[in-house]
């Protein structure tokens, strides 16, 4: 028995019937999401759709913004639930394979999902703050996956060699850099997460500009393999090795 099928089995029915209505209110809010935007979302809408009046519903969810954030925690989890289950499967000193799978997952969960990614990753809403207390450990999970392969690739040795002249990094860059890695407890040098970063937000970069027709209606129709040509240049820029 899971933890969540113990916790389910010690709630109450109260509980388990709010939890329920809960659950129904985000999965229609995702519905409303796709269809109408995050800035038009409406709480009284969604409550029409799970049959409650619109006074009731605030017993469960209190504002259009507590649904958003809601939304925004529904979506980072489901996300790093399917990257988890991408990498889980390739071979932990797999680097390369690992990295690969990574940003083929959050490519393929934005595709099905394109309002979620546009709330996660999109502009944001107008008047809303999202929680920072509650949303930034979900929020964090896909790049703190990225971030543990690429450090275990540095410790690990199995970087190759990168060709070109060296890099300097500017101080004030450096002190980032050092605030970075004591936070998260990296081996890393400023260099190898100079280009880490640049590998994070070029793969989001990637994305992003599918998900939203950046790259216009007929300018490239082999998207797949356009993605996956860029994953392979990411891959080289990180020194990630086929195998390792």
């Amino acid at each position: 028995m899971t933890i969540a099928d113990s916790k389910a089995k010690l709630a109450t029915p109260r509980e388990r019937a709010r939890s329920q209505m809960i659950a129904d209110i985000v999965r229609l809010g995702r519905e409303h999401l796709a269809r109408h935007g995050a800035a038009a979302l409406s709480l009284r809408a969604v409550a029409r759709d799970v049959g409650v009046v619109s006074s009731a519903v605030y017993r469960y969810v209190e504002s259009r913004d507590e649904l958003l954030t809601l939304l925004l925690i529904d979506g980072y989890n489901e996300l790093g639930d399917h990257v988890d289950a991408a990498v889980d499967a390739i071979a932990e000193t797999d680097y390369a394979g690992r990295f690969k799978a990574l940003g083929l997952a959050v490519r393929a969960w934005a595709l099905r999902e394109p309002a979620s990614y546009a709330l996660l990753f999109g502009s944001p809403v107008p008047g809303y703050q999202a929680p920072g207390e509650r949303t930034t450990v979900p929020g964090t999970r896909v790049i703190l996956r990225l971030v543990g392969i690429l450090d275990a690739a540095y410790r690990s040795g199995a970087l190759a060699p990168q060709q070109g002249p060296a890099v300097v990094i500017p101080s004030g860059l450096a002190a980032d850099m050092e605030a970075v890695r004591a936070e998260l407890g990296l081996a890393a040098d400023d260099e190898f997460l100079a280009r880490g970063v640049l590998v994070w937000t070029s793969l989001f970069g990637a994305v992003s500009f599918e998900v939203f027709g950046q790259y216009g209606a007929d300018t490239f129709i082999a998207r797949e393999e356009l993605f996956e040509h860029h994953l392979s240049m990411l891959q080289g820029l990180a020194g990630l090795r086929e195998g390792h």
